[in-house]
């Protein structure tokens, strides 16, 4: 027998937390069909010799529902190992939608997301009414990976209520169509149902998006229609502000929908940050609840440098964000009568506090686990120098590449560690398609294959590939992705686990309209697949769209071994 493809010779580490072990792997179509030692040819072989074997990753959240109109190859999550990507996350999706709310829906998604609406209006085809039909549009987009949807409490409601929808209850008769359509976009194919109650979710005029202030029954009705089709119940809590309520609500929904609840988190400033959402995980998996966080496994916010944003935000600094080539920035920021002016104005100006802003780098590999002895005010005082006077040399002194990044979320690794070691909370939370001018996070899984199982040792190899993989597979409700077992589907990753890493933001203005956008790149994946068909080889996507619109096949998944 030939095989279209064999893997030969890798470290096998299956996804299922099972030890690893040497092997072979081939595939037939977009099936894998055998592993171990394989004695027949494949059309196509992949020498693993020294590298590891694993399935795909899966990235549970995800807001690429605009991105993959323009950008069917996904990037940058493409490139960093991810095969199954589930989008639609935090309320905020564009269906169901009338065709009289695009604008409002879009503008919606610009404000809470940072996505240019008039990206979205026009990278989108906007020929769907429901959620179904919305999936039937993304399928004609040809993805590179796998893509599921939630769809978002957001839209449904202002489906139903119209600008009532923002800040009103639903009459009795409006909740019940809030929970008919919810199930029937499960039953078209929605993975589940997303809500968001974050009060720094901001409608265009200034008020919390539809479903923030949502009462808990409108929400447990949505939990129990969507947990009898089998959906997700995922989260955006106000846990900052009503912890204790919030708490109530996860389990409320857990109860209702006998299912999955997820949720995203992050952890605080201190060492022992994180323990109070550790131990209340923990109390929900004692007691037989489904519910799971995801945390981003690394310090994040705002990537700043020349070629993007700008740590100041005054007149002179806003002129050189708005010159279209980096020769002109760096000509601007050498010239002593500009530079002056910056300073003067950078003086009076503490929008972002410079101890709050840390080098990224400006080649090679970014630095996301410094301390404070690398952040700007730091260079700044061994200078003796204002920090906008370090920025602007540093800038020079790389032309023009130098990045710091504001570690907005989970600066502090330890209280990360707490939160990440705990057996319900996975690593993720990358929002890849949001916020994309701004931040990239699409790395998350290289950087808990690096940083926290390579070099900390947080995670054994065979729990941190779990944790990327079968887990968030299962939340997903996936039974046919996620492991690297006879008859599932061929989603797998060859890695140069040694010299795995991610590669400096490259800053890029090819999106609709010129929008600027991060592209992150990363070294040592050899190859990857998405349902049989190689997408990345040597760390360079190949351009294949193998990717296929996963739709909830209403039950719940395997149990992840």
């Amino acid at each position: 027998m030939i095989y279209d493809l064999v893997i030969r010779g890798g470290t096998i580490v299956d996804g299922t937390g099972a030890p690893a072990f040497e092997g072979d792997v081939a595939i037939n179509g977009n099936e894998i069909i055998a592993i171990g030692t394989i004695a027949e040819t494949g059309k196509e072989e992949i020498d693993a010799t020294g590298q590891i074997v694993t399935p795909g990753w899966v990235d549970l959240h995800t807001h690429l529902d605009a991105q993959i109109g323009w950008d069917p190859l996904l990037t940058p999550i493409s490139r960093q190992g991810v095969t199954t990507a589930l989008m639609g996350n935090c309320g905020v999706t564009f269906a169901p939608c009338k065709q009289e709310d695009q604008q409002l829906i879009a503008a919606m998604m610009e404000t809470v997301e940072d996505i240019p609406r008039e990206a979205i209006m026009t990278g989108l085809p906007w020929t769907w009414d429901t959620y179904g039909e919305y999936l039937d549009a993304v399928e004609k987009m040809d993805p590179a990976i796998n893509i599921g949807g939630l769809v978002g409490h957001s839209a449904i409601r202002y489906y139903v209520m119209g600008d009532r929808g923002v800040e009103g209850d639903p009459t009795p008769e409006e909740q019940e169509q809030i929970v008919d359509i919810a199930r029937q976009a499960v039953k078209d194919g929605a993975i589940g149902f997303s809500t968001n109650r974050f009060l720094g979710h901001f409608m265009p005029d200034g008020r919390n998006i539809p479903g923030t202030h949502a009462k808990h029954d409108e929400v447990v009705a949505i939990a129990e229609a969507v947990g009898q089709e089998g959906g997700l119940m995922q989260n955006v809590l106000n846990l900052g502000g009503d912890y204790e309520g919030e708490e109530a609500l996860l389990r409320k929904e857990a109860n209702a929908a006998d299912g999955r609840v997820l949720f995203s988190i992050t952890a605080g400033d201190k060492d022992n940050s994180g323990a109070r959402v550790r131990t209340m995980l923990e109390d929900m998996a004692a007691n037989d609840l489904d519910i799971n966080a995801i945390s981003v496994p690394r310090g994040t916010g705002n990537v700043l440098g020349l070629q993007a944003g700008l740590p100041w935000r005054t007149n002179a600094w806003n002129e050189v964000r708005e010159m279209k080539t980096l020769d002109e920035k760096l000509a601007a920021i050498q010239d002593p009568a500009r530079v002056e002016q910056l300073l003067a104005e950078a003086k009076v100006d503490d929008t972002i506090p410079s101890n709050e802003l840390y080098w990224l780098g400006a080649d090679g590999q970014p630095d996301y686990i410094s301390g404070d002895e690398k952040s700007l005010q730091t260079f700044a005082d061994e200078r003796g120098e204002h920090p906008a006077k370090t920025f602007i040399r540093m800038s020079i002194e790389s032309n023009g590449t130098a990045w710091f990044t504001r570690r907005f979320f989970n600066k502090n690794l330890k209280a990360v560690a707490n939160l990440l070691s705990c057996e319900t909370c996975l690593p993720g939370l990358g929002d890849a398609g949001a916020h994309v001018s701004q931040v990239t996070d699409g790395g998350w899984a290289t950087f808990t294959l690096t940083h926290w199982t390579r070099d900390v040792g947080l995670y054994t190899i065979e729990e941190a590939v779990r944790r990327l993989t079968s887990a968030p597979a299962r939340i997903m409700g996936l039974s046919d992705r996620g492991a690297l077992q006879v008859g599932l589907k061929a989603d797998i990753n060859v890695i140069d686990l040694e010299n795995l890493r991610e590669e400096m933001p490259e800053i890029h203005n090819n999106f609709p309209h010129g929008a600027s956008h991060f592209i992150q790149g990363a070294q040592g994946y050899k190859a990857t697949i998405c349902n049989g068909e190689i997408i990345l080889r040597d760390d360079k996507l190949t351009g294949a769209r193998a990717g296929e619109v996963i739709r909830n096949a209403g039950v719940t998944a395997m149990a992840a071994e």
